[in-house]
């Protein structure tokens, strides 16, 4: 099928760190029964034809008729549970916006979360600066992604059609992403193209830096060994790089999923560890030293997301 491997094409062309980090974003293709949507748990970059999720549509779209619990994590067992009868292959579970992508009445749909879209979507003011820049993009509110978003999108973007006789080419979510959606890959790219090359020039206009300056420091061997000590598993692997402005707190799902959101600043000792742990519920997955900022995880790839995260958000916050 040649729109499975355009869809391919455009999830690796999408799927770099410009765009997504880990495994952020997701993208699919459509005909009239049935959709073709990145599985949970994957990367854009690392998707083949064989591994999207194939979906009914009818059957997915079945769900906004359905009367859920009001209690978040029983909603969402629910949906996940009915979304698993409508896929019908063995490529996975659908990614948890699939619903989403079965409403957008195009052929094409491609979601990411670039750093500059995110400097739009986290800045106080962001919804009008997104209003007079792309003033034909559907703004949303922050909403936790699932089931409770597109219910929201449904209804935002069935007022957005009626009003303006089409559906939403670009939705920009705070705090969150965008979503692009078009019926080739031409148009999907054009689109892409015009969001970013506006945001560039205006975050020149303004004299911001769209890229993160992080300081030279020489690796820290002495550090790394006292942050294995004082947290032990879960700083089975630990990687660094020079100073920069780590953000404080959450700013986007990605950042909460992948770096925690809470960086830890404080003394490493074990006191210290479990005084963070007690307050948030978790351990640290990056610990800002004097002169470098780590990432730790129990995997080297979970340390290396979490420093990579780390900087997405301090960019983001520059941004911003």
């Amino acid at each position: 099928m040649d729109d499975l491997k355009t869809i391919v094409e455009l999830s690796h062309e999408f799927g770099t760190p410009n765009y997504v980090k880990g495994g952020g974003g997701n993208t699919s293709v459509k005909n009239e029964t049935t959709l073709w949507v990145k599985p949970s748990g994957t990367t854009l970059g690392g998707l083949t034809e064989e591994t999207f999720v194939t979906l009914n549509r009818t059957k997915v779209n079945e769900l906004f008729e359905v009367e859920t619990p009001a209690e978040s994590a029983a909603r969402e067992e629910l949906v996940k549970n009915f979304m698993a009868e409508a896929v019908e292959n063995e490529a996975g579970r659908p990614s948890v916006e699939a619903p989403l992508h079965n409403i957008l009445d195009t052929r094409f749909v491609v979601h990411t979360h670039p750093f500059l879209v995110n400097g739009l979507t986290c800045a106080k003011g962001g919804e009008a600066s997104a209003k007079e820049m792309f003033p034909d993009a559907l703004w949303v509110e922050y909403i936790d992604a699932g089931y409770t978003l597109s219910v929201e999108l449904k209804g935002r973007i069935e007022q957005y059609t009626l009003d303006r006789g089409k559906g939403p080419e670009v939705i920009l979510l705070k705090n969150h992403g965008v979503f692009v959606a078009a019926d080739t890959a031409e148009k999907i790219r054009s689109l892409y193209a015009e969001v970013m090359d506006a945001l560039k020039l205006e975050y020149e206009k303004a004299g911001i830096k769209d890229t993160l300056e992080i300081t030279d420091a020489v690796p820290d061997p002495k550090t790394e060994e006292q942050i294995r000590k004082v947290f032990g598993d879960d700083a089975q692997h630990v990687v660094s790089c020079g100073t920069f402005t780590c953000v404080p707190g959450p700013i986007t799902p990605d950042h909460l999923v992948y770096s925690r959101a809470f960086p830890f600043t404080g003394e490493l000792t074990k006191e210290a560890a479990a005084k963070y742990k007690a307050k948030h519920g978790f351990a640290p997955k990056v610990v800002v030293g004097s002169n470098r900022v780590f990432g730790i995880g129990t995997t080297p790839n979970n340390a290396e997301l979490a420093l990579e995260l780390a900087q997405d958000g301090a960019q983001v916050m520059q941004l911003a």
